[in-house]
């Protein structure tokens, strides 16, 4: 598999960190929603190797099998350089392919740390319960997309956006900082990234790793939900007005990971004209805004709704997404895994009696 820059953490990444290890004595207690919640992430366990379909195989020149009009620098002078050169379009389709999904993989292995964190320092017991099935859940997504990039070719380093989240929410010694920068906003916006890339791809293989995903994701953003809003429920105006900031903060280190510099240069494209057209294309710029559709009614929920984050959010034109129902796009995610579901194991018995039929005339 072909590296498409080079890591300049070299081949792993330390991040110090000191935050305490709480036990909780109290083993009979628990709160219902979150409770039932943890039964939810043990009956869902799922193997990879099992549930997804790995003899299908993709183009690695168009691995989503999207248009390319849904390309970020389609109608730019980029693409009027490179638009008739099929050669190049397939290079350019694998490496935004390859970039994606390699940030999605960096995200898991992210997710995978933050969570064994939580296990560890999380004062409540129902909520090591939950965030140890979430823990094996990210193992099994690294290893997901990890398979996926196989097939794709190329792989991308962590982008530079994404990584320095990660760092900030990694050294924060306080045990709720974890599930904000990760449960909420991390995972909030990989979310919703998944969806619209699942409703857009043409290609099984991959909706059929971004669906089985997204069934588990929708359960991990509920549970930083469920335990932030009783958290948050106490917070002094001074503790609320810092997580608020970090909230910002987050939010347009997301938003600028999405301009893709890296991925640019790897191409040995125009990168100030990729930039600057995808930032003002009116079709990216609706899946930027897009992403957001997950984290704003999210933080709205939690309480962390001041007068700064919902002038920022304003001003990123995604403010609106406060009145998004989660619930029902939760409900709509597990409707379309086990669609999916239904289908491989149809299209399983179609071949199976055909084998049989064949087997039959042969005799």
């Amino acid at each position: 598999m072909e590296s498409a820059a080079e890591n300049p953490a070299g081949r792993g990444w330390e991040v110090p960190a000191e935050h305490a290890a709480r036990f909780s004595w109290e083993y009979d207690s628990g709160r219902s929603r979150l409770l039932s919640l943890y039964q939810k992430g043990k009956d869902k366990q799922w193997d990879a190797t099992e549930r997804i379909d790995w003899s299908q195989t993709i183009d690695p020149g168009n691995p989503l099998g999207v248009p390319d009009e849904l390309l970020p620098i389609y109608g730019s002078r980029t693409w009027d350089r490179i638009g008739r050169d099929e050669q190049e379009l397939r290079r350019a389709r694998q490496h935004f392919a390859g970039w994606q999904f390699s940030q999605f993989l960096h995200g898991e292995q992210g997710a995978l740390i933050t969570t064994a964190r939580i296990v560890e320092s999380v004062p409540d017991l129902d909520s090591k319960f939950y965030a140890a099935t979430q823990t094996m859940d990210e193992a099994r997504h690294v290893e997901t997309f990890t398979k996926l990039l196989d097939q794709v070719g190329v792989t991308y380093p962590i982008n530079p956006q994404l990584q320095e989240l990660l760092n900030q929410t990694l050294r924060d010694s306080r045990w709720d900082m974890a599930y904000l920068g990760m449960q909420v906003l991390i995972e909030g916006l990989a979310l919703a990234a998944f969806g619209t890339l699942r409703e857009l791809c043409q290609t099984q293989l991959p909706k059929q790793v971004l669906a089985f995903v997204m069934q588990d994701e929708a359960r991990h953003v509920a549970f930083g939900r469920l335990a932030l809003k009783d958290a948050y429920a106490d917070l002094t105006a001074a503790e609320r007005a810092d997580r608020e900031e970090f909230v910002v903060e987050a939010c347009y280190l997301m938003r600028d990971r999405l301009r893709q510099r890296e991925m640019w240069e790897a191409l040995d494209y125009d990168v100030a004209d990729c930039m600057e057209y995808a930032e003002n294309s009116p079709a990216w710029q609706f899946y930027r805004n897009n992403l957001f559709t997950r984290i704003v009614p999210c933080i709205r929920d939690i309480g962390l709704w001041g007068d700064t984050v919902q002038k920022v959010y304003a001003d990123m034109g995604v403010l609106d997404y406060a009145g998004v129902n989660i619930e029902g796009l939760m409900a709509q995610d597990e409707v379309i895994a086990e669609s999916l579901d239904t289908r491989q194991a149809d299209g399983a018995r179609v071949a199976e009696v055909e084998e049989t039929i064949a087997v039959g005339v042969s005799v």
